[in-house]
């Protein structure tokens, strides 16, 4: 398994940017591709971007598809997702999640095996 933990999420307003990051630790760290999932009141988790393990690819929901950017450093063992232009319905808590077993991307929350605490992002109309 492998511990993941998330920093970076406050209280913003729309059209604003925030980025977030995960540090993980306890599996060597180009052997799974990451994920950020968010879950906002009320509703299921949803798959919000994947990074390939070796970094070569990802894949965006199409909610945030250009306004979001995720990418890792394998020097630091963190994934990060850069969030522009910011919207109120953009506001859940933030997962970031490893996947171990998948041959691609993942594109779904059935896919990530080991899950962060989660981070609060809120954005105010």
């Amino acid at each position: 398994q492998v511990q993941l933990v998330e920093s970076g999420g406050g209280l913003v307003k729309a059209g604003d940017s925030l980025r977030l990051s995960c540090a993980a630790s306890g599996r060597t760290w180009n052997t799974y591709s990451m994920g950020w999932l968010r879950q906002a009141p009320g509703k299921e988790r949803e798959f919000v971007a994947a990074i390939y393990r070796s970094g070569s690819g990802t894949h965006y929901a199409a909610s945030v598809k250009g306004r979001f950017t995720i990418s890792r450093d394998n020097a630091k063992n963190t994934v990060y997702l850069q969030m522009n232009s910011l919207k109120p319905e953009d506001t859940a808590v933030y997962y970031c999640a490893a996947a171990f077993s998948v041959d691609g991307i993942p594109d779904a929350p059935s896919y990530f095996g080991s899950w962060g605490q989660g981070t609060q992002v809120t954005v105010s109309s």
